[in-house]
């Protein structure tokens, strides 16, 4: 059987479900290591291995992860990216890498195993939530300044703004933080 084949029999049954949680968020979603625990049993004979690099682009640094699957004479590789955050509360310089790290990694292995993610609670079209954009951004006034610049951070990282939180997401975060 050929690699693409083969490689194409692990993408069609490789079953990689959202085992994790994200509190804060209110979402489910999947590790680099969920990913690899899945695909494991379906390899056969195929090697799978995930590399890192780290780039320098402008004054940042980007991590550059290669997933390829080989069955010793033809490989298959897809790449993916994620830059360091400048700083990250509570985090030193070594965790900062090991997150970029993660994240690039899951997404070289969602390219290599045709996993999608645009079906994600926090990928998906924004709802008709004004009453409830309202009213978190109440809450979120209310906040002392520490919370509510770690709470804005977080909604401008995930969603760029709070308009674009699904309904759902919204409700959860404003109970958290309430």
């Amino acid at each position: 059987m050929s690699m693409h084949k083969k490689l194409a029999d692990i993408q069609q049954n490789l079953k990689a479900p959202k085992g994790q949680f994200n509190k804060f968020g209110g979402y489910n979603y999947r590790s680099c290591e969920d990913i690899l625990s899945s695909v494991k049993p379906l390899l056969g004979d195929l090697v799978l291995t995930v590399n890192d690099t780290i780039k320098m682009v402008g004054d940042r640094f980007y991590i550059e992860a290669t997933a390829s699957i080989t069955d010793g004479e033809t490989t298959v590789s897809a790449t993916g990216y994620a830059r360091e955050a400048e700083a990250k509360k509570g985090m030193d310089a070594s965790q900062i890498t090991g997150t970029a790290s993660s994240y690039a990694r899951k997404y070289a292995l969602n390219g290599l195993l045709a996993i999608d993610d645009t079906k994600d609670a926090d990928t998906r079209k924004p709802d008709d939530n004004t009453e409830q954009v309202k009213s978190l951004r109440a809450v979120i006034d209310g906040l002392d300044a520490d919370k509510r610049k770690d709470v804005e951070g977080w909604i401008a990282k995930k969603y760029g703004d709070i308009e674009q939180m699904p309904s759902d997401v919204i409700e959860r975060l404003r109970e958290r933080v309430a």
